[in-house]
Protein backbone atom coordinates (compact mmCIF):
# COMPACT_ATOMS: atom_id res chain seq x y z
CA UNK A 1 0.00 0.00 0.00
CA UNK A 2 1.57 3.23 -1.17
CA UNK A 3 0.21 6.49 0.22
CA UNK A 4 1.04 10.04 -0.72
CA UNK A 5 3.83 11.69 1.23
CA UNK A 6 1.49 14.24 2.80
CA UNK A 7 -0.98 11.56 3.90
CA UNK A 8 1.88 9.52 5.38
CA UNK A 9 3.19 12.51 7.34
CA UNK A 10 -0.23 13.45 8.73
CA UNK A 11 -1.02 9.82 9.57
CA UNK A 12 2.33 9.42 11.32
CA UNK A 13 1.74 12.55 13.41
CA UNK A 14 -1.76 11.43 14.42
CA UNK A 15 -0.66 7.88 15.25
CA UNK A 16 2.35 9.15 17.22
CA UNK A 17 0.20 11.54 19.26
CA UNK A 18 -2.33 8.79 19.98
CA UNK A 19 0.49 6.39 20.88
CA UNK A 20 2.09 8.81 23.33
CA UNK A 21 -1.26 9.71 24.92
CA UNK A 22 -2.27 6.05 25.32
CA UNK A 23 1.15 5.11 26.73
CA UNK A 24 0.94 7.93 29.29
CA UNK A 25 -2.54 6.72 30.22
CA UNK A 26 -1.24 3.19 30.76
CA UNK A 27 1.38 4.47 33.19
CA UNK A 28 -0.47 7.27 34.96
CA UNK A 29 -4.02 5.95 35.42
CA UNK A 30 -4.76 4.40 38.81
CA UNK A 31 -7.44 2.03 37.45
CA UNK A 32 -5.65 -1.04 36.11
CA UNK A 33 -8.58 -1.98 33.83
CA UNK A 34 -8.38 1.34 32.02
CA UNK A 35 -4.62 0.90 31.73
CA UNK A 36 -5.12 -2.51 30.12
CA UNK A 37 -7.59 -1.08 27.59
CA UNK A 38 -5.21 1.75 26.75
CA UNK A 39 -2.45 -0.81 26.29
CA UNK A 40 -4.57 -2.31 23.52
CA UNK A 41 -4.76 1.18 21.99
CA UNK A 42 -0.97 1.39 22.11
CA UNK A 43 -0.70 -1.90 20.20
CA UNK A 44 -3.19 -0.68 17.59
CA UNK A 45 -1.24 2.55 17.06
CA UNK A 46 1.98 0.56 16.63
CA UNK A 47 0.21 -1.59 14.05
CA UNK A 48 -0.79 1.56 12.18
CA UNK A 49 2.83 2.71 12.11
CA UNK A 50 3.82 -0.67 10.69
CA UNK A 51 1.24 -0.19 7.93
CA UNK A 52 2.80 3.17 7.07
CA UNK A 53 6.14 1.37 6.76
CA UNK A 54 4.61 -1.13 4.28
CA UNK A 55 5.08 -3.95 6.79
CA UNK A 56 1.64 -5.46 6.30
CA UNK A 57 2.43 -8.88 7.77
CA UNK A 58 3.98 -7.40 10.93
CA UNK A 59 0.96 -5.09 11.32
CA UNK A 60 -1.46 -8.02 11.04
CA UNK A 61 0.61 -10.08 13.48
CA UNK A 62 0.62 -7.12 15.88
CA UNK A 63 -3.19 -7.00 15.85
CA UNK A 64 -3.71 -10.78 16.06
CA UNK A 65 -1.07 -11.59 18.68
CA UNK A 66 -0.75 -8.52 20.89
CA UNK A 67 -4.28 -7.09 20.72
CA UNK A 68 -6.24 -10.29 20.12
CA UNK A 69 -4.29 -12.59 22.44
CA UNK A 70 -1.94 -10.93 24.91
CA UNK A 71 -4.05 -7.87 25.73
CA UNK A 72 -7.22 -9.95 26.03
CA UNK A 73 -5.34 -12.36 28.32
CA UNK A 74 -4.23 -9.44 30.50
CA UNK A 75 -7.82 -8.20 30.73
CA UNK A 76 -9.11 -11.67 31.67
CA UNK A 77 -6.40 -12.02 34.33
CA UNK A 78 -7.24 -8.63 35.82
CA UNK A 79 -10.97 -9.23 35.89
CA UNK A 80 -10.77 -12.81 37.18
CA UNK A 81 -8.37 -12.04 40.02
CA UNK A 82 -10.44 -9.05 41.22
CA UNK A 83 -8.03 -8.37 44.04
CA UNK A 84 -8.41 -5.09 45.86
CA UNK A 85 -5.85 -3.69 48.23
CA UNK A 86 -6.08 -0.55 50.32
CA UNK A 87 -3.50 2.12 49.60
CA UNK A 88 -0.79 2.31 52.23
CA UNK A 89 1.66 5.13 52.50
CA UNK A 90 5.24 3.97 51.94
CA UNK A 91 7.95 5.62 54.02
CA UNK A 92 10.48 7.58 51.98
CA UNK A 93 8.45 7.18 48.84
CA UNK A 94 10.17 10.17 47.27
CA UNK A 95 13.33 8.06 46.91
CA UNK A 96 11.49 5.56 44.74
CA UNK A 97 9.80 8.28 42.73
CA UNK A 98 13.09 10.07 42.19
CA UNK A 99 14.94 6.93 41.12
CA UNK A 100 12.11 5.99 38.75
CA UNK A 101 12.11 9.47 37.23
CA UNK A 102 15.90 9.31 36.86
CA UNK A 103 15.73 5.97 35.04
CA UNK A 104 12.95 7.25 32.75
CA UNK A 105 14.88 10.41 31.91
CA UNK A 106 17.97 8.33 31.17
CA UNK A 107 16.05 6.06 28.81
CA UNK A 108 14.44 9.08 27.15
CA UNK A 109 17.83 10.73 26.65
CA UNK A 110 19.27 7.50 25.24
CA UNK A 111 16.40 7.02 22.79
CA UNK A 112 16.45 10.70 21.80
CA UNK A 113 20.17 10.48 21.08
CA UNK A 114 19.62 7.40 18.95
CA UNK A 115 16.87 9.15 16.99
CA UNK A 116 19.02 12.23 16.39
CA UNK A 117 22.18 10.41 15.28
CA UNK A 118 20.41 7.90 13.02
CA UNK A 119 20.49 8.84 9.31
CA UNK A 120 16.84 8.57 8.32
CA UNK A 121 17.30 9.56 4.68
CA UNK A 122 16.75 6.72 2.24
CA UNK A 123 19.93 5.99 0.32
CA UNK A 124 19.85 5.85 -3.46
CA UNK A 125 21.70 2.53 -3.34
CA UNK A 126 19.17 0.93 -1.00
CA UNK A 127 17.33 -2.15 -2.31
CA UNK A 128 13.88 -1.83 -3.79
CA UNK A 129 10.76 -2.05 -1.67
CA UNK A 130 9.74 -5.64 -1.02
CA UNK A 131 6.39 -6.36 -2.64
CA UNK A 132 5.52 -9.54 -0.72
CA UNK A 133 6.77 -9.29 2.84
CA UNK A 134 5.47 -12.73 3.87
CA UNK A 135 7.65 -14.49 1.29
CA UNK A 136 10.71 -12.50 2.38
CA UNK A 137 10.04 -13.20 6.07
CA UNK A 138 9.55 -16.91 5.34
CA UNK A 139 12.88 -17.08 3.52
CA UNK A 140 14.68 -15.39 6.42
CA UNK A 141 12.92 -17.48 9.07
CA UNK A 142 13.89 -20.79 7.47
CA UNK A 143 17.41 -19.81 6.37
CA UNK A 144 19.21 -17.06 8.29
CA UNK A 145 17.14 -17.11 11.50
CA UNK A 146 16.18 -20.80 11.68
CA UNK A 147 17.88 -21.47 15.04
CA UNK A 148 16.32 -18.47 16.90
CA UNK A 149 12.94 -19.33 15.34
CA UNK A 150 13.09 -22.90 16.65
CA UNK A 151 14.34 -21.77 20.06
CA UNK A 152 11.42 -19.34 20.31
CA UNK A 153 8.98 -22.14 19.47
CA UNK A 154 10.50 -24.37 22.18
CA UNK A 155 10.28 -21.51 24.69
CA UNK A 156 6.62 -20.93 23.85
CA UNK A 157 5.91 -24.66 24.20
CA UNK A 158 7.53 -24.69 27.65
CA UNK A 159 5.48 -21.64 28.66
CA UNK A 160 2.27 -23.29 27.45
CA UNK A 161 3.00 -26.47 29.42
CA UNK A 162 3.77 -24.40 32.53
CA UNK A 163 0.51 -22.48 32.16
CA UNK A 164 -1.45 -25.73 31.87
CA UNK A 165 0.22 -27.13 34.99
CA UNK A 166 -0.44 -23.95 36.98
CA UNK A 167 -4.07 -23.74 35.84
CA UNK A 168 -5.01 -27.24 36.96
CA UNK A 169 -7.61 -27.43 39.77
CA UNK A 170 -6.75 -30.69 41.50
CA UNK A 171 -8.41 -31.83 44.68
CA UNK A 172 -6.10 -30.97 47.56
CA UNK A 173 -6.96 -32.50 50.93
CA UNK A 174 -7.31 -30.28 53.95
CA UNK A 175 -5.68 -31.39 57.20
CA UNK A 176 -8.65 -30.28 59.30
CA UNK A 177 -11.13 -32.28 57.22
CA UNK A 178 -11.97 -35.90 58.04
CA UNK A 179 -10.88 -38.66 55.71
CA UNK A 180 -14.48 -39.27 54.60
CA UNK A 181 -14.79 -35.65 53.46
CA UNK A 182 -11.48 -35.36 51.61
CA UNK A 183 -13.11 -35.78 48.23
CA UNK A 184 -15.38 -32.79 48.85
CA UNK A 185 -12.60 -30.23 49.36
CA UNK A 186 -11.58 -28.37 46.22
CA UNK A 187 -8.87 -25.83 45.67
CA UNK A 188 -10.20 -22.27 45.54
CA UNK A 189 -8.50 -18.96 44.94
CA UNK A 190 -8.31 -16.75 48.04
CA UNK A 191 -9.15 -13.65 46.00
CA UNK A 192 -12.54 -15.03 44.87
CA UNK A 193 -13.92 -17.42 47.53
CA UNK A 194 -16.63 -19.72 46.28
CA UNK A 195 -19.12 -21.93 48.06
CA UNK A 196 -17.92 -25.52 47.92
CA UNK A 197 -20.32 -28.28 46.99
CA UNK A 198 -20.06 -31.96 47.83
CA UNK A 199 -19.08 -34.01 44.81
CA UNK A 200 -20.44 -37.22 46.28
CA UNK A 201 -24.05 -36.02 46.30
Amino acid sequence: MNLAEGVQSVSLIILSAMLIAAALGVVLLSNIVYSAFLLGGVFVCISGIYILLNADFVAAAQILIYVGAINVLILFAIMLVNKTEDFKSIPRRWIRNGSTALVCLGLFALLSTMVLITPWQISTTSPAVIENTMVALGKHFFSDFLLPFELASILLLIAMIGAIVLARRDFIPDISVKSSELTSTALTLPERPRELTNTGK
